[in-house]
């Protein structure tokens, strides 16, 4: 899920004011730094794909650790896999002809008065925690998304948020690439009318074979990687799926089990029904119901929890439709181009990470946007990576483009779909409480217990 090369030329050459702002910026610097001169100190908390496809044992460019670089220098790493921080502080000695410090044990990171920024690249159910106490500790922070498992973290990350004054930027990087951006600047430019209807289709999960209890890979603490979450057995196949070759409960695997993220409803969710309540203007709000119209999972559910645990629990296919005070729908399906289809009164257009179309688009030709449309839809900033933006916003104590309030918003409508299809009902939904209505039982599951030891303090 990177910022393709080509969305990175359209920046550049959206116009000569965003270029030259870009190069006539300062040297990057985040709060706390001792000159402008300095770059900022990085610790990394997760060194898998997301952070770099080679920190895992295959080569290859993906992954955010080579952007991340051009502004800030990492000083200090940590993974609960041997293997792979190892090879991750190898890579950064390569990038920078300097060895990191290696960890184990994050609190080194989060607890070192030297680091600037943290990292986040982890599984999801280890987010909250650790943006929480990077906060605490007057770190800024760049997570990757979804920033939470439950909208109570969601809340207390807001919470934490407002009270330290940290910037955090999520890893929703979509919000940074052009034709998203354009997509929201036609939008509140009033070219596609009032709006209707938002279709955000995020593809569906997949199953898996039955997996036997193994044990952890050599170097791996599955332990500490389960962290917060209730302990339970490591379960492992070898076979040709994905980038690890395998079904598991561990890397990368990690998305389609309930117990550790929300399936494609929270993966691709994130992107895109973060970018839908953008164009919605929602960003502060939420749905007031959730209907799921039809839900499929792999494994039998009671009480809204998966009842093998042997195999992949989240839903494989799905339509959920969520409903606004205003009137419009929010659908979200496993099916259709994977992509956001915007449908008003005045005009209908699609946008995914490669392509923006649809008449409002094609006027452009004849009718363009204001030339400040993008800039001030990207909050009055110049359009530059989502990397960037980021460090650029720790220097100006800024919000940045992908903030803490508007994702936790969009992420709980992700949340709510999927505790909707979990239990395969309505759920009633009050936005400004942000309670569950005449629903005790899913009420309940906004929140969920942390295993002794690993507990959020705030």
């Amino acid at each position: 899920m990177t910022i393709t090369h080509n969305s990175r030329r359209q920046f550049l050459q959206a116009s000569t004011v965003v270029a030259a702002a870009v190069l006539s910026s300062p040297t990057l610097f985040a709060n706390g730094f001792r000159s402008r001169n300095d770059r900022p100190r990085v610790g990394a908390i997760g060194t898998g794909s997301r952070w770099s496809l080679k920190a895992t044992g295959i080569d290859g460019p993906w992954g955010s650790a080579p952007d991340f670089i051009k502004y800030g220098d990492y000083v200090a790493l940590c993974d609960a896999d041997e293997n792979r921080r190892n090879r991750a502080a190898e890579l950064v000695k390569e990038w920078s002809a300097k060895m990191p410090t290696v960890h184990k044990d994050y609190r080194a990171i989060i607890d070192d008065p030297n680091i600037d920024v943290v990292h986040i690249s982890t599984p999801d159910h280890w987010h909250a925690k650790l943006v929480i106490e990077a906060m605490l500790a007057g770190k800024d922070v760049y997570c990757e998304k979804p920033l939470t498992l439950t909208i109570d973290e969601g809340k207390k990350i807001c919470e934490v948020c407002r009270r330290t004054g940290r910037i955090v930027q999520v890893g929703t990087q979509q919000r940074s690439e052009q034709q998203f951006i354009t997509a929201i600047a036609l939008i509140q430019a009033g070219r596609l009318g009032k709006l209707q209807r938002v279709t955000c289709s995020i593809g569906g999960a997949p199953t898996s074979p039955e997996l036997p209890v193994a044990a952890a890979p050599a170097g791996l603490d599955w332990d500490l990687w389960q962290g917060p979450v209730q302990a339970t057995d490591f379960r492992y196949l070898a076979g040709d799926n994905g980038e690890t070759k395998s079904w598991s409960r561990g890397h990368y695997e990690f998305r389609w089990w309930y117990e550790y993220s929300g399936g494609k409803l929270t993966d691709w969710g994130a992107h895109h029904v973060d970018i839908a309540t953008w164009g919605m203007g929602q960003t502060a709000s939420g749905p007031i119901s959730i209907v799921p119209e039809m839900v499929q999972h792999p494994v039998e559910f009671r009480d809204g929890m998966p009842v093998d645990p042997a195999k992949y629990n989240t839903a494989t296919a799905f339509l959920l439709r969520a409903k606004y005070a205003d009137g419009v729908e929010l659908l979200i399906r496993h099916d259709g181009d994977n992509g956001i289809l915007f449908e008003g009164t005045a005009g209908r257009i699609f946008v995914n990470r490669g392509k923006l179309t649809g008449r409002p688009v094609d006027e452009l030709k004849n009718n363009p946007l204001p030339g400040d449309a993008l800039i001030a839809a990207y909050k009055n900033r110049a359009l530059v990576d989502h990397f960037r933006n980021f460090f650029e916003a720790a220097r100006d104590r800024v919000e940045p483009i992908s903030d803490v309030f508007s994702h936790h918003r969009a992420l709980s409508t992700c949340h709510l779909a999927a505790l909707a299809a979990r239990f395969n009902r309505p759920i009633q939904w009050d936005p400004e409480a942000e309670q569950v209505v005449n629903d005790p039982q899913i009420q309940a599951q906004l929140a969920r217990p942390y295993r002794q030891g690993f507990e959020i303090e705030m």
